[in-house]
């Protein structure tokens, strides 16, 4: 017997002790381990356990097909459901959703707020366009709301020595006053206050400005304003050095002994008259018109608009499926 050669692999090695067995079982079905071996079968290879393995003559399953198994259930018959893991939305929808119902009140409000002030527009316009009223020697201040921009006309002397400058006001780019000057009706016997116009800040002095101090009587016409409102930014006004920051016209009228009746004058210069009468000095009265702000339609297009923006902002984000790396999904079956 040639001497015995090992394997290069552990599976060769298997597979010929393997067949060396199934060699020995058919040859000599009456073989006993009494017998005596030979000098050659003395030598049993016994392979390390590391190359062990375990050998099956048997090509018999022990478990059933899956489709035998009464337990079994197909995935035709419960296919998986995707659901979503965690919660779908977090707090910015539900501010999302507020923002376009905010919108929507807003643009309503501003809706009112337009029907009011375009009727108030309007009756002060009629107000204007009728002629002018004798001003009483006497006026009730509770009065004047209901005569807010009346036009009237009043005569008297200007009081130059207790004349206050309100300001500063711009007027075409430049910097300037207003001039208020206490009106003293020596017939009625009472004085108020008078808003004779813009003057330039270099006029700012009356010595600068000598023609724009009348000493006869004279007649002042213009519109009877009700008392004006500071807004927050404006600061408080510091009558002992004689700084107005806005026309606080019950504090002027107490510092002035007038009454608390305030006459913006009006004029309409032609534009060589209003050039001479800003470089003398002279105040320019405004024009009898009703100058208030009314953006009211602006502002109902606006918040309509971001009402409507949001809205599909929402719709968008409700709607619109999650993308695969954001959403976290499972099977609602326990599939594995």
């Amino acid at each position: 017997m040639p001497p015995y050669r090992w394997p290069t692999t552990p599976q060769s090695l298997a597979r010929r002790v393997e067949r060396a067995l199934e060699a020995q079982a058919r040859t000599s079905h009456n073989y006993t381990s009494r017998a005596k071996p030979s000098r050659c079968s003395r030598t049993t290879i016994q392979p390390s356990p590391s190359l062990r393995r375990p050998f099956t003559h048997s090509t018999k399953h022990s478990a059933r097909p899956p489709a035998e198994d009464p337990a079994f259930t197909s995935i035709l018959d419960n296919p998986p459901e995707l659901v979503r893991a965690g919660r779908r939305h977090g707090p910015g929808l539900i501010i999302l959703a507020i923002i376009p119902v905010t919108a929507f009140l807003l643009g309503t409000w501003q809706v009112q707020r337009l029907g009011w002030k375009t009727e108030l527009i309007a009756k002060f316009e009629d107000r204007i366009v009728r002629p002018p009223l004798p001003l009483p020697p006497r006026v009730d201040p509770d009065a004047i709301h209901d005569f807010d921009f009346r036009r009237v006309r009043a005569r008297g002397r200007y009081a130059h020595e207790r004349e206050m400058l309100v300001g500063p006001r711009m007027r075409d780019g430049e910097q300037g006053f207003m001039v208020v000057t206490p009106l003293e009706r020596e017939g009625e016997g009472s004085t108020v206050l008078v808003n004779r116009g813009w003057i330039s800040k270099k006029h700012r002095l009356q010595r600068d400005r000598p023609e724009s101090l009348p000493t006869a009587e004279v007649e002042v016409e213009g519109l009877l304003r009700e008392p004006w409102k500071k807004n927050m930014f404006t600061p408080d006004n510091r009558p002992d050095k004689n700084e107005f920051y806005f026309p606080d016209v019950k504090q002027m009228a107490a510092l002035t002994g007038s009454q608390a009746v305030w006459i913006e004058q009006t004029m309409e210069p032609s534009l060589l008259q209003a050039i001479d009468m800003q470089n003398k000095g002279i105040p320019i009265g405004r024009p009898a018109e009703v100058n208030l702000r009314n953006n009211h339609a602006q502002y109902i297009f606006t918040w309509y608009g971001l009402a409507v923006a949001t809205s599909i902002m929402f719709y968008m984000v409700v709607k619109k499926p999650p993308t695969d790396i954001s959403r976290r999904v499972r099977m609602n079956k326990e599939w594995s």
